[in-house]
């Protein structure tokens, strides 16, 4: 009888945003386990991250794409790519908002994921049973004054995600994203301002429907389902994590 291959996948910007929930839920549900984050240039960095997150390899390469092929050389295959992409979201007047605002942000969140699914596609297809998880906003739904940046930038890569699943779905391949909001993070919901702070709790309060900003635990939950699912049918989807926002101003009790 021969026994499956343990399965492989990567996970880009490890450090920040969904990246650490989704290493570990992902090496508890038996993966080998490929982190690649900028960060990891600096061998102190990679150190910090390997004590932490036990399960991971850390990968050192420029950059999420060149991530893909250290990835497929050090472990000979890739079964799922977690593309996990965040960069500040600065909110911007239009006229006061530089133009390298915009081109930094769609490198981040649009171009380096694009750049790292194209480099996955051959090797995820070679698997057989290869899975595209991605991690966008779902911020759109209710845009803000000065955030047409930021919001240019998830509208474009969840329309990403759409047009990559109708593409890959001959392929096999299932394309599905996590959308989240008002999940904590250092990157956009700091624990200073929106868990310590009575006032930031209380704006929480006020405008998630759950009341409380989502555990990191819980969007790598969301993200192992997805990436572990052999219903390849689910493609395409793009699940809103986000406590129930928006649903406009909350009663008061």
């Amino acid at each position: 009888m021969t026994t499956a291959p343990q399965p492989v996948c990567l996970v880009t910007n490890a450090t920040g945003f969904a990246g650490p929930p989704a290493v570990d839920a992902l090496a508890a549900a038996g993966y080998r386990v490929l982190a690649h984050d900028r960060s990891f240039g600096d061998a102190a960095a990679r150190a910090r991250f390997a004590a932490d997150h036990p399960g991971a390899e850390c990968l050192a390469a420029a950059s999420p794409a060149e991530g893909v092929a250290e990835a497929v050389g050090r472990a000979g295959r890739l079964d799922t790519l977690v593309s996990n992409d965040h960069h500040p979201a600065r909110q911007l007047a239009t006229v006061e908002a530089p133009l390298e605002e915009l081109t930094d942000s769609l490198n981040r969140l649009v171009v380096d994921p694009f750049a790292a699914i194209r480099a996955a596609i051959p090797h995820l297809q070679a698997a057989e049973a290869g899975t595209i998880v991605m991690v966008t906003s779902n911020r759109t739904r209710l845009p803000l004054p000065g955030g047409a940046i930021p919001d240019a930038c998830r509208a474009a890569v969840n329309a990403l995600v759409r047009s990559l699943a109708i593409e890959l779905a001959p392929l096999h391949i299932p394309v599905n994203a996590v959308a989240p909001n008002f999940l904590y993070s250092e990157a956009y919901y700091p624990r200073a301002v929106f868990i310590d702070d009575p006032k930031g709790r209380e704006h929480v309060k006020q405008v998630v429907p759950a009341g409380r900003l989502a555990e990191p635990w819980e969007i790598g939950d969301v993200i192992r389902f997805l990436a572990t699912t052999k219903a390849s049918f689910l493609t395409g989807a793009i699940i809103d994590f986000s406590g129930g926002w928006p649903a406009g101003p909350m009663r008061p009790e």
